[in-house]
């Protein structure tokens, strides 16, 4: 099962990790995985180039594992871009849930 975890500071997203597999489908056939990658590489590849800043990013082995935390010193603006692109993230992830919450669960701490 994937795992997503949401860290919030002062109701804003700070970081999130994602781990787990999803075991939906054969190993290259599997839509949960395939789905919950592309909205969260796919978001984090929009906060790269649309804010022109760096994540800390760290992965782990052959997938499975996926840590991203936020800058702590960025101009409002930059963090605003940040937070609805991640929020959306969060929208898009929660959908997959609704449909395969066998497969995946996410908490926000």
């Amino acid at each position: 099962m994937i795992q997503v975890t949401v860290y919030r500071k002062k109701n804003q997203i700070d970081a999130f990790k994602i781990s787990g597999h999803a075991d939906s489908g054969p190993y290259g056939y599997d839509l949960v995985c395939a789905g919950v990658s592309a909205v969260s590489f796919g978001a984090i590849n929009g906060v790269m180039r649309l804010c022109d800043t760096n994540l800390d990013i760290q992965q782990a082995g052959e997938g499975g594992y996926l840590h991203v935390s936020l800058p702590n010193h960025l101009h409002k603006n930059e963090m605003e871009k940040m937070q609805v692109l991640f929020e959306s993230m969060i929208i898009s992830l929660e959908t997959i849930e609704q449909e395969y919450s066998q497969f995946i669960k996410i908490q926000s701490k």
